[in-house]
């Protein structure tokens, strides 16, 4: 009975089954039926930075930008890659952009002598010998050796003895060959007597903007500010294979601290082409915003031909130095230094010339003005508010001293249709390596608008944040901690500098992302995790977001993504298809 009944029933609704499974196969199959991309992310904490900062845990890219960002299961149902990779929960963020550095300049100084954190002169005689027995080059006994010593990152502030250095040791040690090491800062160098022959320079030398330093009616090697560049036009200029290797060099370290664009603050244009054909040729995958250094060349060239653009270059604004440095007591001061009453700084052109030269520039240029002391800020901020182009952008860099009179005109520029808006783009590791001695310059009014972060985004409504390498670390997790903790990385002082200053966590990364692409004019490409925008993202260990503020400092970088290709991978995880948990 039963096989019987089995039977009558599978014949007599046979073309019924058979439609229904039809109907089931085609639904099956427009179910299944997925977009193509070419890698999906998933299983992660994702922080957009978007409009409304927020969170997602999945992401499509295809042809270098994102594609979709929601769920798991919205982008797992919906889109189908070679490459899947699950984040095994962790954090990822967009791309870190640092608005102020000098990355030709930092991949330079790798081949040079790294006097960074040095104790003492005698430390700074030791780091010169210890390079120098590396150089095949260097010959003690050579009297016609041509190549100059160069090193970086002495600070009299870290010393014992807190005063400039003198060329004598330098002179009985390096008779015959030029010798030229700068401050940490790059706004003031010792420099022998060998180097400084080289460079034409004497008792007698005139020079604006700047301090060729003597005593006694003779020199003592230091010079400041534009007297730097009295020396430095004297020494070679690099080679191609030494710029080439210079840029490489710097975009290995700063993709393996999760850095995808970096806002180099002054290049001429032969670094600038290096750049462009190194990017062409796919070797130079960093995304670089190229301020212009303000020099005839410069002029020349891109006034007549205007900005250049590609999705890895772009070369729209021009750099100016209203001042020297804080450290070395070139910044321009409303008031004299109070640790030195006879000091006030000093503009390093006139006034006039940065009246004129932001008008030659201003109608395709953005302008960025180095402004460190409050003369400074307060000059540039007249300037600018004579130029009403409400889409400008420009950018005064550092604004470490300011007043309470500009802060409210700041705030005024972002509100009144007369006044372009105005950019802070600051340095928060600055605040954190200065304030053992800025209170010492600034004496106790001031140093209370200093390095005021929070108040200057209160008054703008952005901030751009960078960290000015290789006068600070490269590292952007040391930029998160400074800004927000306000402390260094020893955790001093143990209630944070200034604290009315600081930044929340939020605006902290907005600074380090969202923002640093607008203050480039590039946030419809950059900055957040964006359907149409470039996939540029960093994937962390530790979410930076939630982990108690003094972990951030040893937060690593696991992965390092510019326009969806991986450019780091952190080398301490499980290597090949596994390192990421991929498909």
């Amino acid at each position: 009975m039963r096989a019987k009944f089995n039977y009558k029933i599978s014949a007599k609704y046979a073309w019924f089954i058979g439609k229904l499974f039809f109907v089931l196969l085609i639904l099956l199959s427009s179910c299944t039926s997925k977009k193509s991309a070419d890698l999906i992310i998933h299983n992660g904490i994702i922080y957009t930075v978007d409009s409304s900062f927020s969170t997602a845990e999945s992401f499509a890219v295809k042809d270098g930008k994102f594609l979709a960002i929601g769920s798991n299961d919205e982008i797992l149902s919906n889109y189908d890659a070679k490459k899947i990779i699950d984040a095994k929960g962790k954090a990822i963020y967009p791309g870190l952009i640092d608005s102020h550095c000098h990355f030709y300049g930092y991949g330079e100084g790798l081949q040079q002598v790294n006097l960074v954190g040095t104790k003492s002169f005698e430390e700074v005689i030791k780091k010169i010998y210890d390079f120098i027995s590396t150089q095949k080059w260097y010959h003690a006994n050579d009297d016609h050796i041509a190549q100059w010593i160069i090193g970086r990152g002495w600070d009299q502030n870290d010393w014992t003895v807190k005063e400039f250095p003198n060329k004598r040791i330098l002179d009985s040690l390096f008779p015959n060959v030029p010798v030229f090491i700068e401050r940490i800062d790059g706004h003031a160098a010792l420099v022998n007597s060998e180097g400084l022959r080289r460079a034409g320079i004497t008792i007698h030398t005139p020079i604006t903007g700047g301090v060729i330093e003597q005593k006694n009616n003779k020199l003592t090697g230091i010079v400041i500010d534009n007297a730097v560049d009295l020396v430095k036009k004297t020494i070679p200029k690099p080679t191609k294979e030494q710029i080439k290797n210079a840029l490489l060099t710097a975009q290995k370290n700063c993709f393996a601290v999760g850095l995808t664009t970096v806002d180099d603050a002054g290049l001429e244009k032969n670094i600038i082409d290096n750049i462009d054909e190194l990017q062409k040729n796919a070797e130079l995958k960093m995304r670089v915003y190229a301020m212009l250094t303000d020099n005839k060349e410069n002029f020349d060239y891109y006034i007549k031909h205007g900005p250049y653009k590609t999705d890895r270059l772009n070369v729209r604004s021009f750099k100016f130095y209203a001042d020297g440095a804080l450290g070395s007591r070139g910044a321009c001061l409303l008031q004299p230094y109070s640790d030195q009453p006879d000091k006030q700084g000093f503009l390093l052109r006139t006034p006039g010339y940065y009246d004129t030269m932001t008008r030659v520039v201003c109608d395709k240029f953005q302008v960025n003005t180095h402004c460190i002391g409050d003369s400074a800020v307060r000059l540039i901020l007249n300037i600018y508010k004579n130029r009403p182009l409400r889409e400008a952008r420009w950018r005064i860099e550092h604004f470490q001293v300011t007043t309470k009179e500009d802060l409210e005109f700041l705030k005024k520029s972002g509100h009144k249709e007369e006044y372009s808006q105005l950019i802070p783009s600051v340095q928060p590791t600055h605040a954190t390596s200065d304030m053992y001695w800025a209170k010492d310059r600034l004496g106790p009014d001031r140093i209370k608008y200093a390095y005021a972060y929070n108040d200057l985004l209160k008054a703008s409504g952005i901030i751009a944040l960078g960290t000015d390498f290789p006068v600070e670390d490269i590292n952007p997790m040391y930029t998160f901690y400074a800004a927000v903790a306000r402390k260094d990385l020893k955790g001093f002082p143990e209630g944070g500098f200034q604290m009315e200053n600081a930044l929340s966590r939020e605006n902290t990364l907005r600074g380090m992302t969202i923002w640093g692409a607008y203050a480039n004019f590039e946030e419809n490409e950059k900055g957040s995790i964006e359907s149409g925008k470039f996939a540029d993202f960093v994937i962390l260990d530790t979410d930076i977001m939630k982990c108690e503020i003094y972990r951030v400092p040893k937060v690593k970088v696991m992965s390092t993504f510019v326009g969806g290709e991986e450019v780091y991978f952190y080398h301490g995880a499980t290597e090949n298809t596994e390192k990421h948990g991929e498909k």
